[in-house]
């Protein structure tokens, strides 16, 4: 395989709402297409928002009625997975011929999901991957994922995983997603942090995978005509700090900060098994007689049916 580009489109949601944000990746197709990526990770919560700040009218014992009216108002800009907004990014990727790896507030009733979505010019959405542990008052809005949506995708460039933002600090995940092969790393966030950053070239360099981390650009409450207690009001919400690091931690592109942008970088998938050849932390670096992790991949749904109508009894109507 020879080398490939890889990029990180680093953007914020659009405070007017999803159809907004949707058409603002949608402006990015020529850039896309003129890098000639193969692959474009966004950030975490980017179709229906990061609403960092918000506390959603939640106290100790009790809510009140407002938060209520904020937690519908976030529910109606989530997205479905057979809605347009992500048959509308199938498209994107059809026409760039780039997969996608971004991350959306997912609707399932009632509940949400903060959830990655991978989405391949050939089939369009070919796997979701559901937040495991939201963090912080995260648990408020998100419900937990389970171990059912895990995926690591194969492609022509190598096997995508991703984990969602602070999940990247989970080293049984980790191990989990090293033994399915993972090639490249995609980490959708929100964290500016430079111990964030400090992150995702450990992991590259422990995984001995390329890391593309994609974090939002958020502007200061003030620009936004909005105060959030205890927070700066002309400090940036998210000041992005997305980058590319190669397998042995080395940085390749970024970080980008407190702007929108198409972060870029060539890699070379073939150089994957030499930088594996002294640190494989799920094979040969192993010790599988000393330490063992099972991963229970089972569907968790709080409701399970099972039998069915009898349909030998002319009463029972389906």
């Amino acid at each position: 395989m020879s080398a490939v580009t890889v990029a990180a489109l680093q953007i914020g949601t659009d405070p007017s709402g999803t159809a907004a944000t949707l058409a603002s990746i949608l402006a990015f197709e020529d850039r896309i297409a003129a890098a000639g990526a193969r692959l474009v990770v966004m950030p975490e919560a980017l179709l229906g928002g990061y609403p960092k700040g918000e506390d959603f009218g939640t106290r100790l014992g009790f809510r009140l009625p407002e938060g209520r009216d904020a937690f519908a108002r976030y529910h109606a800009q989530a997205v479905d997975p057979d809605g347009p907004e992500l048959a509308a990014l199938a498209g994107l990727s059809a026409r760039t011929g780039a997969t996608l790896v971004l991350g959306v507030i997912e609707r399932a009733g009632a509940s949400l999901y903060c959830t990655a979505v991978f989405i391949t010019p050939e089939a369009g959405l070919v796997a979701r991957h559901r937040k495991l542990m939201p963090t912080g008052t995260e648990r408020l809005i998100w419900a937990q994922g389970d171990g059912s949506t895990m995926p690591v995708v194969d492609s022509a460039i190598g096997r995508i995983g991703a984990a969602i933002c602070w999940e990247n600090h989970m080293p049984l995940f980790r191990a989990a997603m090293y033994a399915k092969g993972v090639d490249i790393w995609c980490a959708p966030t929100v964290d500016e942090r430079d111990v964030w950053r400090s992150s995702m070239r450990h992991i590259a360099h422990e995984g001995r995978c390329f890391v593309i981390s994609a974090c939002q650009v958020q502007p200061a409450p003030a620009a936004l005509g909005r105060t959030v207690p205890h927070w700066p009001a002309d400090r940036p919400l998210i000041g992005g700090g997305s980058m590319i690091v190669g397998p042995l931690g080395d940085v390749l592109a970024g970080p980008l900060e407190h702007e929108t942008g198409l972060l870029t970088a060539t890699i070379d998938p073939e150089a994957l098994v030499g930088a594996r050849y002294d640190l494989d932390v799920v094979g040969h670096y192993a010790r599988p007689d000393v330490f063992r992790l099972e991963v229970d991949e089972r569907p968790r749904a709080g409701t399970v049916f099972t039998g069915g109508p009898d349909r030998s009894d002319p009463l029972t109507t389906d």
